[in-house]
């Protein structure tokens, strides 16, 4: 259950720590220039548009656009169909994912307030209708650029094991576990760990858990 001090923090005090933050990073990823230079990169090696937008849900299910730099070409088929992930996502793309960098414009999705700093991640809508109970708790707060799961083994451990650790989070949100996991975020983008699954060149789609399915 979440302290009295955590409610406080998490209704008062979050949200204006999202949007300071959010703001410093732009403006000082613009000044380096790193915002200009990844764009210019994406424009260059993978195509136009440089964002990919993508609709998400957030905060109790409400569906918005996330903002990502595109790591994937468009290549297609003779049949006009898009080829496997695993051709699209190039040496570039896969550089992008593993610094972090194709997760930058997120950061406008915060300033919006569309999401926090610290949260569960922001997921497919079409998975909405595949969680139980339980998992549908991941949305009682905004979805977040990093959040608990993520820093306890990003895209190397399974679905259940991320959603158990996102409602963990919902339980105890706190000012001093939001930082903790903002500096481990930064510690495991440094040595790149779990960045992808060992079965897919991004990550395998949730499909529901087996309590679920069985229902179907």
């Amino acid at each position: 259950m979440m302290s009295s001090q955590g409610g406080i923090y998490r209704r008062f005090l979050k949200r204006p720590m999202d949007f300071i933050l959010s703001l410093m990073a732009i403006i000082l990823l613009t000044i380096i220039p790193v915002f200009p230079i990844v764009a210019i990169l994406v424009r260059i090696k993978l195509g136009s548009p440089v964002l990919f937008i993508q609709k998400r849900p957030g905060l109790n299910e409400k569906v918005f656009k996330m903002y990502k730099f595109r790591t994937m070409t468009d290549e297609k088929d003779h049949n006009g169909e898009l080829l496997p992930d695993s051709v699209r996502l190039t040496k570039f793309g896969r550089f992008l994912r593993s610094t972090s960098l194709d997760e930058l414009p997120e950061l406008f999705n915060i300033l919006k307030g569309d999401m926090s700093i610290v949260g569960p991640r922001p997921l497919l809508v079409q998975y909405l209708p595949l969680y139980n109970e339980r998992q549908k708790r991941r949305h009682e707060v905004r979805p977040g650029l990093s959040g608990l799961a993520q820093v306890s083994g990003r895209n190397g451990i399974g679905w259940e094991d991320k959603f158990d650790l996102d409602v963990r989070y919902v339980d105890r949100v706190s000012f001093i576990s939001d930082w903790n996991i903002i500096f481990s975020t930064i510690k495991k983008v440094f040595v790149r760990e779990g960045i992808n699954s060992e079965t897919a060149a991004t990550v395998e789609p949730f499909q529901g858990t087996e309590e679920e399915r069985v229902k179907l």
